[in-house]
């Protein structure tokens, strides 16, 4: 239950810091973000951001937890959209270039964090590691189920298709860097066996 503060709630304080902090840190980066900033703009004092996070690492690891989270969701609505593992790996791939296409894309929060958080020991760093390895076992299960040999490869292709095309996606044209990364999926697909996915197939498969 929320406990009632003279600002609203501390269950709202909460919410409105990690929020600021999560839009901040994707759009300008962690380090050139300062708590004095976060405070301001999530309208709380500073004795409030210290109550629910100990330090800034300690809200940057709830930022970067907040986006696995989201992540997640995503991998699973893509998973729940479509029937056949090959549509399920499409899907998971568009969702992937819908993210590109956004407004205000900057791309992949967790290669941005690694970037400023370069110690493999260093708490950030781990939790992107930890991500990275979800995502991964996440992407070889689906694919490992589009054919009978062995998915291991074919993970760390997606993988690397999709850490280009994130780099890339707010560098260049992202409508282009989308298309490419989906033809680079439908040649992962083509190599376990799974048919090329014709132009009407790909309307379906889009919408289904």
């Amino acid at each position: 239950m929320s406990r009632s503060t003279g600002g609203g709630t501390v269950s709202e304080a909460r919410t409105r810091l990690l929020n600021t902090a999560t839009r901040i840190f994707y759009a300008e980066g962690i380090h050139s973000v300062g708590i004095d900033r976060i405070v301001a703009e999530a309208q709380v004092t500073r004795a409030t951001l210290y109550r629910h996070f100990a330090s800034k690492e300690d809200l940057v690891l709830a930022y970067l937890s907040e986006v696995d989270q989201a992540i997640r969701g995503q991998v699973a609505a893509a998973q729940a959209s479509s029937r056949s593992p090959d549509d399920q790996v499409r899907a998971v791939a568009r969702s992937i270039t819908d993210g590109i296409q956004s407004t205000g894309f900057r791309g992949c929060a967790f290669l941005n964090a690694a970037a400023e958080y370069s110690d493999p020991a260093h708490p950030v760093h781990q939790a992107v590691l930890a991500h990275r390895q979800w995502f991964l076992g996440a992407v070889t299960d689906l694919l490992a189920q589009t054919g009978e040999a062995t998915a291991e490869a074919a993970g760390r292709h997606f993988i690397m298709l999709r850490d280009g095309a994130m780099a890339a996606g707010c560098l260049f044209d992202p409508k282009l860097i989308s298309d490419t990364f989906l033809h680079g999926v439908e040649g992962i697909l083509k190599a376990r066996g799974v048919p090329e996915l014709t132009a009407s197939a790909e309307g379906a498969s889009a919408t289904s």
